[in-house]
């Protein structure tokens, strides 16, 4: 299949004025515009929230797998893999010490049987790779956690840390998958069509190979988004009534960070505890704790 032209992706005739986006941006207007504007747009941004735990599992697990393909190749071992998860470890949002210490002897175990899946001999194109793309709308940006080349073709690879149960349709419809395909192609002049969710609580890789054509519906979709947000932005400097970031109440308002300046999500739901997003450990992992790192 030939590679997509810029005409496919909506590159040419572009605007001069593009909207500058990360796919982060651009999911946070349709998760909830007002969670959107503290974010992005208000100046000083609003005071948040405490730091969550999940958060901090999931960044010391992303930041040891870059730094495992970082090491010389003869160091790439899995037992380094998990001395990085130890020399790396974020304590932010965890309840107390023993339970930090039981999620990162959790988390340690976890990397080191992802990695010991890897072969540390077949170099990435990029790792934390930032990489863009201009639409007729958007000049997009973002970073990829792993960008590998097979039989000819970028791969995107994305880890996740979160104790949800995946499926393919979470690879297919996402749409930072999507962008940072569409974004990786363009800064490496290669064709990336195949998206990648690796589930390192499950061990399972869940893979979705786009099309052309799927490509351009999530750039598209990612267009409108900006669209919206764009329009949203120009009504608040006019004297129009109605607010043009509406929150979008839902279960997710015990979760967000602005809570504190949003009355609707706060009268909705009970704000949930910084390390509520862990879950519960299994005795074999709070045993583990208690053990010397390996």
């Amino acid at each position: 299949m030939a590679c997509m032209t810029g005409e496919q992706l909506g590159l040419a005739g572009m605007p001069r004025r593009l909207f500058s986006c990360t796919p982060s941006r651009l999911t946070s207007w349709a998760d909830c515009p007002r969670r959107y504007r503290m974010t992005y747009l208000d100046r000083p941004r609003p005071s948040a929230g405490p730091p969550w735990a999940h958060n901090s599992f999931g960044a010391s697990l992303h930041a040891a797998l870059a730094g495992w393909w970082r090491l010389p190749l003869g160091q790439r071992t899995v037992a380094s893999a998990g001395a990085l998860v130890e020399a790396g470890w974020l304590t932010e949002g965890f309840r107390d010490e023993a339970q930090s210490r039981g999620w990162r002897a959790h988390g340690r175990a976890m990397v080191q049987r992802y990695a010991a899946t890897l072969d540390p001999g077949r170099e990435p194109v990029g790792v934390e790779r930032t990489v863009a793309a201009r639409t007729r709308r958007l000049a997009l940006s973002g970073r990829v956690d792993r960008l590998d080349d097979r039989t000819d073709e970028l791969v995107v690879v994305d880890y996740k840390t979160g104790r949800r149960p995946l499926t393919v349709d979470d690879t297919r419809g996402s749409l930072a998958l999507a962008l940072y395909a569409v974004a990786a192609g363009a800064t490496m002049r290669r064709r990336c069509t195949r998206v990648e969710l690796h589930h390192l609580p499950s061990g399972e890789v869940y893979s979705f190979d786009h099309t052309d054509e799927s490509l351009q519906r999530h750039v598209r979709r990612a267009e409108q988004i900006a669209d919206d947000a764009s329009a949203a932005a120009e009504t608040s400097l006019s004297t129009a009534a109605a607010d043009p970031f509406p929150a979008r109440p839902g279960a997710q308002c015990g979760w967000c960070t602005f809570r504190a300046h949003c009355p609707e999500g706060a009268a909705l739901v009970p704000a949930q505890l910084p390390w509520a997003g862990l879950g519960e450990l299994a005795p074999d992992a709070l045993a583990a704790a208690a053990l010397p790192p390996t």
